[in-house]
């Protein structure tokens, strides 16, 4: 992709006053809803260049590489901006789990009959993911 492309879909975007814009992360072929996270210009404009994923880390403060640590890479299929461009939706193929829980999803918890349940157990152990020590975020 052309710098010029990526500056036109960059100004496309109505990013927050900390220079942010939220993204949603989909499986792109079973519409699984996987997470939320954040990009900035420089982590979108990454992503549209490499074909993975690249998020914003609010906590660390620098590019999260989705997958460098834990190996559970996203691949972007397409990124879509919303009708007022200020939420974006990536569809991806994700590899392995998409949680830093060890879930495929973050979307693990429910209400359900009044009561926050978890519907979806661990596939992999964070410290397999991670290593001891790791903190996600």
């Amino acid at each position: 992709m052309s710098e010029n492309t990526t500056d036109t879909i960059l100004d496309a975007i109505r990013f927050d006053a900390n220079g942010l814009v939220p993204a949603i992360a989909q499986q792109h072929d079973t519409l699984e809803v996987l997470m939320m996270a954040w990009m900035n210009r420089e982590s979108i404009a990454e992503t549209l260049a490499t074909g993975r994923v690249c998020y914003y880390s609010r906590s660390r403060g620098k590019l999260w590489r989705k997958g460098e640590s834990s190996g559970q890479q996203q691949k972007l299929h397409e990124l879509r901006l919303d009708c007022d461009g200020d939420t974006l939706l990536l569809l991806v193929d994700q590899v392995g789990v998409a949680c830093h829980t060890g879930r495929r999803d973050c979307f693990y918890r429910a209400v359900r009959d009044e009561k926050l349940v978890e519907i979806a157990q661990p596939l992999i152990s964070p410290e397999a993911l991670y290593g001891h020590g790791h903190s996600h975020g």
